[in-house]
């Protein structure tokens, strides 16, 4: 190398180990703290599940036994809409990634060009030997250019977008998890009408045969035409409400097909009246919330994100390297073009700093700090609401099942006042009036039992969704640039 390229070589070689050495500007990232409590206060004395289930499964929905529900819950994964837009999204944050990653790496551009070119004979100065002449002129450049990676300035970049598409990966997570949950909510609340339905028309077929004795009772003298008229009303009351319980049914329905993504118009959904309680639920312990919920995830994702935005608004007081080189061949015949003497080099190097800008900078650091404390309260807020949805379930999985054996009770009860008011009323110690009295509340008791039941089947589901669904925080990908959809592998 001769003596005229030695401080040059000199520049880049300085500027090379400043650019690959990359050491980063900004604060270092700690997961915020959030209050969370020791154990779960709804918990109480009732013992939901066994000491050895630790966790829920990622099929989730398969502990409620239901082959139905099982079915249109993988149905589910290739069919709704709304979870192809989750993961397209997804998606687009991965390509982010990787566009923003290429900074790491220099761009090299090209741009061959020919022509031919005569200069005027008139054109100054007068003596000119390229007066009057005409040439050819062929150019195959190529050009390199390099924003270095100095103070960390690529790797905050990318270390922003990659911290955004792990929180869309969690948020794809949520909307998964929603989705299911949903569907196993609207399917178990059809059921639920489903069961009170059937308790109404066999109610209605009772109230027949009731009628119908009525009726002969009073042709044969025995009874009143008053009888006969509390007869037929209690039965068309009833036939009324059993007609009306079609109404939300067919919605629930309408709603199951949009998750599925059908129109209601190509799906039904077989009549299944709901008897069985709910399963018991592994919940654990709060501490283990902030790994298995990822809304938690997502939200602690866009602190880390906004925490890189704060490294990045501190960068704007450091000077910005670029290095650029050029090269290539340049002839007046194509002949010559690539050989030896045709060729064309150049090396650069350049650091913009800025000197005054009457306090942008520091307005813009003001701002990524403030983005992270509204971030960080976001989380702990997120994690909160996480706790006060599993205390709630808990406490209505609780407090449904002992109301529940209440409620079974009272049906009992009524039906022996039924029985009692029956007897009474063929010994002709009352009035029918009687009857129709222990009829209601029978029928009133049976339909609260079944809307508990369907309470509990819900708070159940919402009690999974609480305790998110058997995911967890080993489920974000590391490196969603290059490691597959959801890959957890690093590269």
């Amino acid at each position: 190398m001769g003596p005229q390229h030695q401080p040059i070589a000199a520049v880049f070689l300085a500027v090379s180990v400043l650019a690959l050495s990359g050491c980063s500007i900004g604060p270092k990232y700690k997961i915020p703290t959030a209050p969370t409590p020791p154990a779960y206060k709804e918990m109480g004395n009732w013992k939901i599940a066994q000491p050895n289930d630790q966790n829920l499964g990622g099929n989730w929905w398969e502990m409620f036994r239901d082959s139905n529900l099982n079915t249109l819950e993988q149905q589910v994964e290739v069919s709704n809409q709304n979870l192809k837009a989750a993961f397209a999204q997804y998606q687009e944050a991965r390509a982010l990634v990787r566009y923003y990653r290429a900074d790491y790496y220099p761009t090299l551009t090209a741009n061959p060009s020919a022509s031919r070119e005569k200069y005027s004979e008139n054109r100054p100065p007068a003596a000119s030997s390229f007066n009057g002449k005409t040439f050819n002129e062929f150019v195959v450049p190529l050009d390199l250019s390099y924003q270095t990676n100095a103070f960390g300035r690529v790797s905050r970049n990318v270390e922003y977008y990659r911290e955004q598409a792990q929180a869309s990966a969690a948020d794809l997570a949520v909307v998964n998890l929603s989705v299911h949950a949903t569907l196993a909510l609207d399917y178990f609340a059809a059921r639920t009408l489903d069961a009170e339905e059937k308790l109404l028309q066999d109610t209605v077929t009772q109230y027949q045969m009731a009628l119908q004795l009525n009726v002969d009772r009073y042709e044969g003298g025995a009874g009143s035409e008053v009888e006969v008229e509390q007869a037929r009303t209690i039965l068309e009351t009833t036939r009324a409400q059993a007609v009306d319980v079609g109404v939300a049914r067919a919605q629930y329905e309408h709603a199951v097909a949009v998750l599925l993504g059908k129109p209601p118009a190509d799906f039904s959904l077989a009549s299944l009246p709901l008897t069985t309680p709910p399963p018991p639920i592994p919940v654990g312990v709060p501490s283990e919330l902030l790994e298995r919920r990822p809304d938690i995830a997502a939200a602690e994702r866009q602190v880390a994100s906004a925490k890189a935005q704060v490294g990045l608004a501190k960068l704007a007081y450091y000077p910005v390297i670029n290095l650029i080189a050029s090269g290539g061949f340049e002839s007046g015949a194509i002949t010559t073009l690539f050989q030896g003497p045709s060729a064309i080099w150049a090396l650069g190097g350049s650091a913009a700093e800025t000197i005054f800008d009457v306090g942008r900078r520091r307005a813009l650091s003001d701002q990524a700090k403030m983005a992270y404390d509204s971030t960080a309260a976001n989380y702990r807020e997120t994690a909160l609401t996480a706790f006060q949805q599993v205390e709630d379930n808990l406490a209505a999985l609780r407090i449904l099942e002992d109301e529940g054996s209440i409620q079974n009770q009272a049906v009992e009860a009524a039906q022996r006042s039924l029985s009692l008011s029956v007897a009474r009323f063929e010994g002709g110690v009352t009035s029918y009036l009687e009857v129709i009295v222990a009829q209601n509340a029978l029928l009133s008791d049976q339909v609260t039992a079944i809307s508990i039941l369907g309470r509990r089947m819900a708070s159940a589901v919402g009690l999974v969704q609480a305790l998110g669904g058997g995911w967890d925080r080993s489920n974000l990908p590391q490196r969603p640039e290059c490691c597959g959809s959801l890959s957890t592998n690093s590269k």
